[in-house]
């Protein structure tokens, strides 16, 4: 697989995460949460050699940098020219204790020597203030202190001799060694035996936490790291879900498209939701309402496009004049103005997101008449907003419009409380949220799709294409092989692909043309195909997406056409939620493939 920059793993317990390189560097982590304040930023750093923490071997020639199976934890081995080699674990604790998820806001690392005498050098360089300042160190018994007072400090423990860290000096490397980032408490016992504790016990977790999927037989492995990504991206103390774990990194080099995405999407969450309660993980599902009730209790119905994982912290946009950004490519943001916007699609989504809490019956706390009431008011707001202009899917900055999808995804949300009331018995509320249902339909399908156009197009009084049409089929709002649908995928086909990658649009929006394709419009793309009876075709074309993905199992939003490189915030859920939606559609169920083996 042919090494880019985004070429990172993600390590994270639910609570923080980190990114590391192929060469263990941790050159992204935000202390003590997801949206906090980078106390590692070499990601964003630019030419700047600061936040970050690395083991440096001398005379590196090799290296190998993998997950281990079915977990959160990366093992790396560096290998010297006169064959010394040592490994390094990286994992950020999670573990079952007292009956409860314990996740502290700490990362582990283990250095061991495998063969020869390697010689390392530990680098630890701190920052805060999104990289304004580099943190000095107070040296302890076992433990040096990063913080000047006006934040959270930073304890790094260890075995390892800590003069030579201090120093940066590079020794010789005699025995394993263990490091631990993060929250300033002591150890309460030996560091090596509690370490080694935390990684048996994380890596049962983790492996305990896959067995229980129900996964397609087909592409196990990589349906399995998807899902693993989007379990780290639930924030489970509160139950947001970040679209992605950084921020900034640009769609497109030098575009200026650089947005923060550590917050929580309502959209977004309610791909991630759908694509881990298919899989069988429903516990973000319920995190996540219970997230949207504590929204709603607060906000009356009032929905926002986006939250912070707090979701009553404020989300003002400014700039980190200290980072020049991903490969010298700023500005960097903090926040996210989109947070001002009207996207009316932020109804439908969190309604479709809560309706399998009416059904599934392996929860143990099924909803009843209280979450119904809310959904209603979401619901009148939807049918209120549905043919409203709004800043859309893409979060146009400078243009609004009645846009096709939002329409879409209210017209879903009213249609799915009449569904609901039919279940809970409630005829009188079925019959109205069913009229208000077909009267938002019919003036979207009317308006949507200009004869002279041939094809569904973005929104009203526009000719132009729109990727999210493709999911008009899924939200039932028009069926797949209806002719007005399958002319709009053949307009597609021939206007917003670029071989085999598929754009969200093809116009100039506020920063000119894209330049980069989508990587989520991909899946659904896939997905039409595999509705339409292409369904070979749609296969070929899975295999070929995931090939795009990085050395660990990952994407990231964007994709040049061009190059083949990564680009957009890292790991992106609604890229991680595609990959896992559309190899469940596709894959040859267990019973081809296992029962009847023979063929």
């Amino acid at each position: 697989m042919k090494p880019q920059p985004l070429d990172l793993a993600l390590i994270g317990n639910g609570r923080t995460a980190a990114l590391l390189d192929t060469n263990a560097r941790l050159i992204w982590w935000c202390y003590p949460r997801f949206d906090s304040d980078p106390v590692f930023c070499r990601l964003l750093s630019g030419k700047e050699e600061k936040g970050f923490s690395d083991v440096v071997l001398a005379e590196l020639v090799e290296t190998q940098s993998e997950y281990q199976r079915n977990t959160a934890i990366v093992t790396t081995t560096l290998t010297a020219r006169d064959g010394a080699s040592v490994r390094i674990t990286d994992f950020a604790p999670r573990y079952q204790n007292f009956g409860r998820i314990s996740r502290p806001p700490q990362l582990v690392r283990i250095v061991e020597p495998v063969s020869g005498l390697p010689r390392i050098t530990i680098r630890f360089r701190p920052t805060q203030n999104y990289g304004e300042t580099s943190l000095r160190g107070l040296m302890g018994s076992n433990h040096i202190r990063y913080g000047d007072g006006s934040r959270d400090v930073i304890r790094l423990t260890t075995n390892a001799p800590l003069s030579y860290i201090a120093q940066e000096a590079p020794f010789a490397l005699t025995r394993p060694i263990q490091l631990v980032f993060g929250v300033d408490e002591s150890f309460p016992s030996d560091l090596e035996t509690a370490t080694r504790e935390l990684y048996e016990r994380t890596r049962d977790y983790w492996t305990e936490w896959v067995r229980r999927l129900s996964v397609s037989y087909d592409w196990q492995d990589q349906i399995i790291r998807a899902a693993i990504t989007l379990k780290l991206s639930n924030f489970e103390e509160t139950g947001g879900i970040v679209a992605a774990h950084t921020t900034s990194i640009p769609e497109s080099p030098e575009s200026g498209r650089n947005w923060d995405y550590r917050f929580c999407w309502l959209r977004d969450a309610y791909f991630v939701v759908k694509a881990l309660n298919r899989i069988g993980a429903t516990r973000t599902m319920e995190n996540f309402i219970s997230f949207i009730l504590s929204i709603a209790s607060h906000e009356k119905a009032e929905l926002k496009p986006v939250y912070g994982i707090v979701h009553t912290e404020d989300l003002s946009e400014v700039i980190a004049p200290h980072l020049e950004g991903f490969m010298g490519n700023g500005p960097v943001r903090v926040g996210n103005a989109a947070v001002l916007q009207q996207q009316h699609d932020a109804y439908g989504s969190v309604i479709l997101a809560a309706m399998p809490m009416f059904y599934d019956r392996r929860l143990p706390r099924m909803a009843g008449h209280t979450l119904f009431e809310l959904l209603e008011s979401l619901g009148e707001k939807a049918a209120a907003l549905a043919l409203k202009p709004d800043a859309g899917i893409w979060e146009y900055r400078e243009r609004t419009l009645v846009h096709t999808h939002s329409a879409a995804m209210c017209w879903a949300g009213v249609n799915r409380i009449a569904a609901i009331a039919t279940h809970l018995g409630l005829s009188d509320r079925a019959a109205y949220w069913s009229e208000r249902s077909d009267s938002i339909r019919a003036p979207i399908l009317a308006r949507r799709w200009p004869p002279a156009r041939g094809a569904f197009t973005a929104g009203f009084g526009t000719e132009d294409l729109d990727a999210s049409v493709l999911l008009l089929p899924e939200l039932g709002l028009v069926d797949a092989n209806d002719p007005r649908f399958l002319s709009t995928v053949a307009a597609m086909e021939r206007e917003l692909l670029r071989g085999k990658h598929v754009m969200r649009y093809a116009r100039a929006d506020d920063f000119g043309l894209p330049e980069t394709a989508f990587l989520v419009c991909r899946f659904w793309l896939i997905d039409t195909l595999a509705a339409l009876g292409r369904r070979e075709e749609a296969r070929e074309r899975y295999q070929d997406a995931l090939a795009l993905r990085n050395n660990y199992g990952l994407l990231a939003e964007d994709i040049h056409p061009q190059t083949g490189a990564l680009w957009g915030n890292f790991p992106q859920t609604y890229s991680m939620a595609g990959l896992i939606l559309s190899a469940m559609r596709l894959s040859k169920s267990w019973e081809e493939r296992y029962w009847h083996a023979s063929s």
